[in-house]
C-alpha cells in the first residue's frame, strides 16, 4: 500500500500498524507525535491503529539539546 508521510510517498506493508511504520523509520515512539489524517493517534493507541492505502501522515520527531 502507498502511504504520504511528512510529504513523502512510501511503501508499506498491508496492515501496517503505528508502531510497525516507526519501526521500519527507524523512529522510536517515546519522543513523537504522529497525526493520521489530520487527527492526532495517543500512544495508547499506537499499536492498534492500523494504516490504509492512502492515509497522510504527518510525524513530529522531538529532540533535545542546545547550549
Amino acid at each position: 500500500m502507498r502511504i504520504v508521510v511528512n510529504g513523502d510517498t512510501l511503501e508499506a506493508v498491508d496492515g501496517c500498524s503505528v508502531v510497525d511504520l516507526l519501526l521500519q523509520l527507524g523512529i522510536g515512539r517515546e519522543r513523537v507525535a504522529f497525526e493520521l489524517n489530520s487527527t492526532i493517534i495517543p500512544k495508547a493507541d499506537y499499536e492498534k491503529r492500523l494504516l490504509a492505502d492512502g492515509d497522510h501522515i504527518e510525524i513530529v520527531h522531538f529532540v533535545g539539546g542546545g547550549d
